[in-house]
């Protein structure tokens, strides 16, 4: 290799969103309203579901977790994309190395729990008389923390094989955040176990994750139309919608960004931008506060002067095993 035109960068430089240039102070207002809402709307779940006894329950206790990683997806990408809007656009190759693994960790997160909540609710609708063992507190304890484990190890793969390959010619990132296939693009070695990574990896994991939760949702689809009432169904119709739609803003861009890793289209970094910053802001409203016990829990706290941990089970259901009807409005 030409010594001339390999090196070691110290720094990257991150080129951003295109076409922003007389866009940049509207563009700058409304990145901080969408990081401020998305970090207000899931600090206010994780402090109900902390605050609040009788949503003291598996399904809540992922929602929880779901907030959690959202808040923490959004702080490893839309700060930096802030500055990057204001013109700071280089970024330390050390901290790319960190935004790339940190990203891909949580993101995957995220996709392992989709799945883990999914089969949630099929457990609690299609087989509610086995729910209290199916989804007991352990359970659901190590499903949640195996969904954090596989992302982090997930992520490992792909920072490892990415950093390992030398860089030349240029280090201009054509992306808003060091993420695997803009980086790729500026390696000067052969590139295909990446690729092959990628495909293998990544895309199958998202696609294999989405399917799980079609044939949850499938199956739960079929348990609702069993039910006699029309109210009860159409609750039940109107939960299970809002589930599936963040599911699909997040799945299907995902899906489609890695599933093609030559590409270098604009529309990818449009997809992109769903995904990493769109869905973490909706998250709080279409699965949580659409929710009738956390609306009634979070009304009770936005009310009372007094500590949320007061606001406690007998003010709510109690049931052990949970109606579906009770918990979808």
């Amino acid at each position: 290799m030409d010594e001339r035109n390999s090196s070691l960068f110290v720094n990257f430089v991150l080129k951003g969103l295109p076409y922003i240039d007389e866009l940049k102070v509207p563009l700058f207002f409304l990145l901080s309203f969408i990081y401020t809402s998305t970090l207000v709307g899931n600090i206010l779940i994780i402090g109900v579901v902390k605050g609040t006894s009788s949503l003291h329950k598996p399904m809540y206790f992922f929602l929880a977790n779901l907030s959690f990683l959202d808040i923490c997806l959004s702080s490893v990408t839309l700060p930096r994309l802030l500055g990057n809007v204001l013109s700071m656009k280089t970024i330390p190759f050390s901290e790319c190395v960190s935004q790339l693994y940190f990203f891909h960790f949580l993101a995957s997160a995220e996709c392992f729990l989709y799945t883990v909540m999914a089969y949630d609710r099929f457990a609690a609708i299609c087989r509610p008389l086995h729910y209290s063992s199916l989804m007991s507190w352990k359970v659901s304890v190590c499903l949640a923390f195996g969904s954090w484990l596989a992302g982090s190890l997930h992520s490992i793969t792909h920072t490892v094989l990415t950093f390992q390959l030398p860089f030349c010619h240029s280090n201009e990132i054509n992306y808003f955040f060091c993420d695997i296939i803009p980086v790729l693009k500026l390696a000067c070695a052969d590139t295909t176990v990446n690729k092959t990574m990628i495909l293998a990896n990544i895309a199958s994991i998202s696609l294999s994750c989405f399917i799980l939760i079609m044939i949850s949702y499938i199956n739960i689809i079929g348990a609702i139309m069993r039910i006699k009432t029309a109210d009860g169904r159409e609750k039940a119709f109107s939960t299970c919608v809002s589930h599936v739609t963040v599911v699909a803003l997040f799945y299907i861009p995902c899906v489609f960004t890695y599933m093609r890793p030559d590409s270098g289209s604009t529309f990818d970094m449009a997809a992109a931008v769903f995904y990493t910053l769109i869905t973490p802001s909706l998250n709080p409203i279409i699965y949580s506060l659409r929710n009738k016990e956390v609306k009634v829990a979070l009304k009770k706290i936005l009310r009372s002067p007094v500590n949320p941990s007061q606001v406690t089970a007998n003010q709510y259901s109690t049931q052990t095993e949970p109606r579906y009807e009770d918990e979808v409005g």
